[in-house]
């Protein structure tokens, strides 16, 4: 009986976020070569070291405050009352990327999370149409995302989660602010199989957003008339958010007491570009030290004309003080053309 009830949970868990893949896919249904076709991209920017190491494959396998990013669902299954994360990776043509995040669990209520991502771009030289070398000014662009979500136990086999996102873009004088929402379900010993999981999760699912501000404001004369200048605004063009439906399973095995093996795998359906398929592999020891490694599988076609990172690897470390939880970890990710990424984080639960 109480296998059937997980699995009534589960499928009305299941069905509610396919529904919400549908109604995300409506925007790109019948699409050919999808590359491009979105905007808001530091949404797909990833954080949570440990399963940037197992590239990104961790859909039934994220748990605790790491996986906000990868499937709120997962969040659920923190072992701690709370948790804080730090996190800092060195990202593409100099870009870092700055993430922190909190979760408490409050008791019959479920987990309750707050995070906050944001890109250090640095500043970069104004131009305009009268000025193509530099008016002598520079801006920062500024890239945020500022997360709130809930994540809840259904039973000791099913979690649920839901993330709403708030995006605020700025460059120079103008900006763009959006919502989008993330919504994933985690089945752990699935079928009664002691260690398999499943997960799955729809990504930045809102409206389209669009910039606007007085950068587009400009001045221009009537050819053939006296005119002085006279001013128009330019219509920016709205843009989809990149939406994403995800697949994951997940098995994992101990053997010889201390020692233990998780597979995780994953299929990623993309409106802004080709599917992605991606495995990861981690090997821990008496649940203080860990090894991880991971590919993503792109398509021929898609990894030779615009995907660019490949391997990923990395090592963590938890070390209990106490009442304190302490962990640590790195993860390495290949990069064509620029330099390989590199990311740290600290984790503290109480």
């Amino acid at each position: 009986m109480k296998n059937m009830k997980d699995m009534k949970a589960f499928v009305k868990a299941l069905s509610l976020t396919i529904v919400l893949a549908f109604v995300g896919a409506t925007a790109f249904a019948g699409a050919g070569n999808r590359t491009g076709t979105s905007g808001a991209a530091e949404l797909l920017i990833p954080v949570g070291t440990r399963d940037i190491a197992l590239a990104g494959a961790s859909i039934a396998t994220a748990k605790g405050v790491e996986a906000l990013f990868w499937n709120p669902a997962g969040v659920a299954k923190m072992t701690n009352a709370s948790t804080l994360y730090f996190s800092h990776m060195n990202y593409i043509a100099d870009i870092g990327v700055d993430y922190g995040a909190v979760s408490a669990n409050i008791e019959e209520l479920g987990v309750l999370s707050l995070s906050l991502k944001s890109l250090s771009i640095g500043d970069i030289v104004q131009t305009t149409t009268q000025n193509p070398d530099g008016t002598g000014q520079t801006f920062s662009p500024q890239f945020i995302t500022v997360g709130l979500s809930y994540s809840r136990q259904l039973s000791d086999r099913i979690a649920v989660g839901v993330t709403t996102n708030l995006i605020s873009e700025r460059m120079g004088d103008v900006s763009a602010t959006g919502v989008a929402f993330n919504v994933g379900v985690v089945y752990d010993n699935f079928a009664s199989i002691d260690g398999l999981s499943l997960g799955v999760v729809v990504k930045n699912i809102g409206p389209q957003m669009k910039f606007d501000g007085s950068g587009l404001l400009n001045q221009a004369t009537v050819a053939g008339q006296k005119r002085s200048p006279q001013s128009y605004l330019v219509q920016a063009a709205s843009f989809e958010l990149p939406s994403t439906f995800e697949f994951g399973v997940g098995y994992k095995r101990s053997f010889e007491g201390d020692n233990s093996l998780q597979l995780s795998t994953s299929f990623q359906n993309n409106n802004f570009s080709d599917d992605e398929y991606k495995l990861g592999l981690e090997y821990a020891y008496q649940d203080i030290l860990f090894l991880r490694g991971g590919y993503n599988l792109a398509n021929k076609e898609t990894d030779e004309r615009d995907f660019i990172f490949g391997a990923t690897a990395g090592a963590g470390i938890h070390y209990p003080l106490g009442s304190l939880d302490l962990t640590v970890d790195y993860a390495y990710r290949a990069v064509k053309v620029f330099e390989a990424n590199h990311v740290f984080s600290v984790k503290l639960g109480f």
